[in-house]
């Protein structure tokens, strides 16, 4: 059963997930300031360094904590990992400073053309001009909740209630590496090829995924995102740069 765990300034849920899972459970919604809770909570637990803890994954309103039970004593896995986290959160959690490892990430992006294929329908749903939507996108920075469907992948949002539009009524069977994509008031971008059904709106020559590189991944949950946007002949300059 899920245990409530109260604060000065937030309150929470811990739940068992098998035998080697934690769901610590910030709220059943969408929004910066869960997601920011989110991402506070999880920078907080890895900066702990729990022993056996093997893996801290947050998402849009939960964070994951994977463990190894065989690291702690027989019958005392679970609740010593419990009491250890409510101690972690109980002071990272109160106050508003962000997560310590937040960091601004600029991703240059070209829009429309062969590259946003989907802008003028995005516009035309939302009763707006390409450059509105353009702007709107690129105006104010945006939050990344989590990385999901594809290595590197992230959710970028909330985004401007301007912008509402779903996703594609048929998805493409390819959608190729670099798409910047909305639905939903959120962007992902998709760090290979691969198929979807967001709306794509423009391409970044960033690369979200190198496993060759330390990071791996461009992005990470926690980072704010501003996007840039540039002109075609810069798009080609910086992809040829990026190989």
């Amino acid at each position: 059963m899920p245990e409530n765990v109260s604060g000065p300034d937030t309150a929470w849920t811990i739940t068992p997930q098998g035998d080697r899972c934690l769901l610590l459970a910030f709220g059943d919604g969408i929004d910066i300031e869960t997601g920011r809770l989110c991402g506070k909570a999880a920078s907080a637990l890895r900066a702990a360094g729990l022993a056996g803890v093997s893996d801290i994954v947050p998402a849009f309103n939960s964070v994951a904590v994977h463990y190894q039970p065989r690291l702690f004593r027989p019958r005392g896995a679970l609740q010593e990992l419990m009491d250890q986290i409510r101690l972690i959160l109980a002071d990272a959690l109160s106050g508003g400073k962000p997560a310590e490892d937040a960091r601004q990430v600029d991703i240059p992006v070209c829009y429309g053309g062969e590259h946003g294929p989907d802008l003028e329908d995005v516009a035309r749903h939302c009763g707006l001009s390409p450059q509105e939507v353009i702007r709107l996108h690129s105006g104010t920075p945006a939050y990344v909740f989590m990385l999901g469907f594809a290595p590197g992948a992230p959710y970028i949002g909330i985004h401007d209630p301007k912008l509402a539009i779903g996703r594609r009524d048929t998805p493409r069977t390819v959608v190729p590496a670099g798409s910047v994509a909305i639905a939903n008031l959120q962007t992902v971008i998709y760090p290979n090829a691969s198929p979807g059904g967001w709306n794509l709106i423009g391409s970044t020559p960033s690369v979200l995924f190198d496993p060759a590189r330390e990071p791996v991944t461009l992005l990470a949950p926690g980072d704010t995102v501003r996007f840039v946007p540039i002109g075609p002949d810069d798009y080609l300059a910086l992809k040829r740069a990026s190989k």
